[in-house]
């Protein structure tokens, strides 16, 4: 399970060193996609199949399916850490993301998502902003 919260930067070849806690998790592979909200997703190779099955399913004959389809499978790249426990962010990837020096990796249980910091302050800010109508969308679903 991913949790919490780490400010790491870039190398100038664009590598990031995962967090030391989760290199061990992650040593096998992972996959590095484009997020939602302008991240990115790191996503655990063995998490990655369990979601290509899900997406798999899904009707090609929506646009909508097709669409999805394509920008989590094409904008994607898999990897496996080096010995420092480092993964290579292609530039596509870290442009989508407006990764430059500064990166926050934020845990969110089941992936890794990461953020340009002050898109990630302002992503937080509006949570914080909105955290009471969550709670009451989550209380109907029997969340929390």
């Amino acid at each position: 399970m991913f949790l919490g919260r780490f400010e790491h930067t870039l190398d100038d070849k664009g590598r990031l060193t995962i967090p030391a806690k989760y290199r061990n998790t992650l040593a096998t592979g992972v996959v590095i996609t484009r997020g939602l909200d302008g991240c990115l997703y790191v996503i655990p190779s063995s998490g990655w199949e369990e979601i290509a099955g899900k997406i798999r399913s899904l009707s090609l004959l929506k646009k909508g399916a097709r669409s999805f389809v394509r920008l989590f499978f094409a904008e994607a790249t898999d990897c496996i850490p080096d010995k420092q426990g480092r993964v290579l962010i292609p530039g596509y990837l870290r442009e989508y993301a407006n990764l430059q020096d500064e990166v926050i990796v934020a845990g969110l249980y089941s992936r890794l998502e990461l953020w340009n910091p002050e898109d990630y302050k302002q992503e937080n800010a509006r949570l914080q902003k909105d955290a009471e109508a969550l709670a009451e969308q989550l209380s109907e679903l029997g969340v929390l």
